[in-house]
């Protein structure tokens, strides 16, 4: 008997983000945006990057004409989206088709109507012509010679109420070319034993004559188990999105199904060495798009492999795997120790390890006696690694010798038109030099930071990469009103890297210069390392 490995069974990527994850609310892109993200789905290995809809409006069709000549694709094949003909109408003088050819690309992916309702009542046309729609199509563009994949819009809605219609319109796609049948769950209403189940129906009528695929929104938030029962029962393709983005609830999240697929049943979903990318592949696109991430997303997650119970920190020092289900740096994580005043000792070393700190006995002290006090004081280091690592670098014996500040001042003025008007002057010393600068903004904390930033332009050219993403206050006692003491938040990114700082005071303006200033002490110590 040969002892030779198998190689594991190939499950298809198609990447989604560009047209479907956009449709979510509240975000977004640019061309320029859509193609630096074209970028990182290659530099991650799928294979296959949806652009978007050629001629549905004027940013995809520049996308596509810019992609052709900038986007330089080492993995994936770039695919155009559209859908069937119109009915009663011919493939040789459809806009929808033309367009797809124009975009230029290899591949294609058109929408079809396989739910019978959908053709007599959206379309309202006949189930014959709904067939033939699709033929025509697919054989229109196989003929053009593109690679076809065809989306069955609400097939399992579809093949529940007419299984006999929805495997006609698979029937009508095959005989035709094309390569890919791609079932879609697109109201999101499906449970995984009926995703099974039909995958498998479809798969005894087709056998090897196409790619059967999988497209789910998760509205049950079931798309990626869905995702992983088609592929149990057949599927070799999976459809989805970066960090589950879509309309209403979103898409199937390849962040999520790619390792469970890949780590845990052993397909192979993206090129050897690529799924260690995925942590910041994902961060990347997050920041792209200025949507962020949820620390709790599986796998990607900032939290994703952060512990805080004492027994779990204990059993994590003595077996990491403990209460870990995979190695963090199998999808490019890590393990992260969150601290509190409730941490003890072995919490605060293995913190220390993990921010490479060497740390004797009573710098440890010294940290756990901070913490409890500062935390009483209302400082939460949980929601602050940089000012964390700071606290303990301190500990430790570091200076911070980047700039040191004389003072800080705020002015506000109420203008004669009912507007205001802030205006921030600071004194740092860089070294031997002194730097005053004065700087106007919309509001106190814009005002001060871009006071701070032209002290230190000069010296650090770097903290040009550093933004502030997000400000947070929260109020810690109400009861005193007007008194009370303030917790501030702020979040930084320089592109690679995000952190947050914090600052509590009973002014809310130290409260927010402590954070700003440490969020740049932060900033130029990580850049300088």
């Amino acid at each position: 008997m040969s002892t030779t490995p198998q190689p594991a069974t190939m499950v298809e990527v198609f990447d989604t983000t560009l047209r479907d994850g956009l449709q979510v609310e509240g975000v977004s892109a640019t061309v320029d945006d859509k193609l630096r993200i074209a970028e990182q789905l290659d530099r991650l290995g799928v294979h296959f990057i949806e652009g978007g809809w050629p001629g549905a409006n004027p940013k995809d069709v520049e996308f596509f004409a810019r992609a052709a000549k900038e986007l330089q694709l080492g993995t994936s094949t770039m695919v155009a989206f559209g859908s069937t003909r119109r009915p009663r109408g011919k493939v040789d003088d459809d806009a929808t088709l033309r367009n797809l050819l124009d975009a230029q690309t290899s591949a294609v992916c058109i929408v079809a109507k396989s739910w019978d309702y959908h053709v007599t009542e959206a379309l309202q046309t006949t189930l014959e012509e709904g067939v033939a729609m699709i033929a025509d199509s697919v054989e229109f563009l196989n003929a053009n010679g593109r690679m076809v994949m065809v989306d069955l819009e609400h097939f399992f809605d579809g093949y529940k109420r007419n299984p006999e219609f929805s495997l006609r319109t698979i029937e009508a796609s095959v005989m035709k070319g094309a390569t890919h049948l791609v079932l879609c769950d697109t109201n999101g209403g499906s449970l995984p034993h009926e995703v099974s189940a039909i995958v498998a129906d479809v798969k005894r009528a087709v056998g090897d004559d196409a790619v059967i695929g999988i497209h789910c929104h998760d509205d049950t938030g079931c798309a990626v188990a869905n995702s992983m029962a088609a592929v149990l029962a057949g599927g070799r393709h999976v459809q989805g999105t970066l960090n589950g983005l879509g309309e209403r609830t979103g898409n199937c999240n390849l962040t999520t199904v790619i390792p469970n697929l890949q780590v845990k049943l052993g397909y192979q979903c993206l090129p050897e060495g690529r799924l260690e990318r995925l942590t910041s592949v994902s961060h990347h696109v997050a920041e792209i798009l200025n949507r962020p991430l949820n620390p709790q997303a599986p796998y990607v997650g900032s939290s994703a492999f952060a512990h805080k119970a004492g027994l779990h920190v204990s059993a994590i020092k003595r077996a990491k795997d403990a209460y870990e289900h995979v190695d963090p740096e199998l999808v490019g994580n890590g393990t992260r120790f969150v601290v509190s005043e409730m941490a003890g000792r072995a919490t605060i070393q293995l913190k220390a390890e993990e921010l490479g700190l060497p740390m004797d006995g009573p710098a440890v002290n010294q940290v756990i006696d901070d913490l409890k006090r500062l935390e009483h004081e209302g400082y939460h280091f949980e929601a602050a690694d940089a000012s964390l690592e700071l606290l303990m670098r301190y500990a430790s014996g570091w200076v911070q010798e980047y700039f040191n500040v004389e003072s800080m001042r705020v002015i506000t003025d109420e203008l004669p038109n009912g507007d205001f008007s802030t205006e921030a002057t600071v004194k740092v010393w860089v070294g031997e030099n002194r730097h005053v600068h004065t700087a106007e903004g919309n509001g106190p904390v814009n005002a001060i930071d871009t006071a701070l930033r032209a002290a230190l332009a000069e010296a650090y050219p770097q903290l040009d990469r550093v933004h502030l993403t997000d400000y947070k206050v929260r109020i810690l006692d109400g009861a005193t009103a007007t008194g009370a003491v303030t917790r501030v938040l702020i979040d930084f990114t320089d592109g690679s890297r995000n952190w947050t700082t914090i600052g509590v005071s009973a002014n809310i303006i130290e409260a927010s210069w402590r954070a700003l200033e440490e969020g740049l002490v932060y900033g130029l110590l990580h850049a300088a390392g």
